[in-house]
């Protein structure tokens, strides 16, 4: 088998050419690409309910727009937290599984939870520990647990996005959509998790591009017109 290089905590920028609507103009963010398959969750697809209407306790944590955002077509049923801790350490670790939050009325996997403790202080995430609740899947971005207890995480949070679904690909089916030229692949940055102005994500992503790909930002939504 080819050797796949992790693309795990990188951005996937949908390429104009993109047909699937599910991904029109879509920006993954990867949070596990090996060779036994990639994914990740759409960063820039809003939903009209609320994170309060579903995952209360962990709204006052999340940034604004407080919305829960629609991380791809796969297990629509399920919800996980993607949270940046400041200061955040260097690195790759693994994640928990992606169902192990459920939706209400969701039937996802019971995770495994984390104990009950005081929350982490700043000194204590700086020094290189995880914070209990959140697991590191690149830099300062991670996982949270949303079983555990908010207050655990509350202190350390930078921002944290709810996500419904996600979007997955088999052992060499993103390899080959890359090839096809069906994405761009750049590099994420903490704020790309909160951004406050989601629909305009696409565009800012490659408009700081400091190539050819900041010319893409002025494609036109309808090529037509153009």
């Amino acid at each position: 088998m080819t050797e796949v290089s992790s693309l795990t905590g990188r951005l996937l920028v949908a390429t104009p050419a993109l047909a699937d609507p599910n991904f029109d103009r879509a920006v993954v963010l990867l949070l596990d690409h090996d060779e036994e398959g990639s994914l990740g969750v759409v960063l820039n697809r809003p939903t009209p309910v609320g994170v309060a209407d579903i995952l209360a306790p962990w709204a006052a944590l999340a940034g604004e727009p407080g919305v829960v955002f629609q991380g791809g077509p796969v297990s629509l049923d399920s919800a996980l937290g993607v949270a940046v801790v400041p200061g955040g350490m260097s690195g790759e670790g693994g994640i928990p599984s992606v169902d192990g939050s459920a939706l209400a009325g969701g039937d996802g996997a019971e995770p495994a939870g984390a104990p009950a403790a005081p929350a982490a202080d700043r000194a204590d995430v700086q020094s290189g520990d995880e914070p209990l609740g959140w697991r590191r899947v690149h830099g300062a971005i991670g996982l949270v647990d949303l079983e555990a207890p908010p207050e655990l995480l509350a202190a350390v949070l930078g921002s944290l996005r709810i996500f419904a679904g996600y979007a997955g690909w088999g052992p060499g089916q993103l390899e080959d959509e890359l090839v096809e030229g069906a994405w761009y692949v750049v590099e994420s940055e903490p704020g790309d998790v909160s951004s406050p102005d989601p629909e305009q994500l696409w565009r800012a992503v490659l408009r700081r591009q400091r190539n050819e790909l900041a010319m893409v930002a002025t494609y036109p939504d309808d090529p037509s017109l153009n």
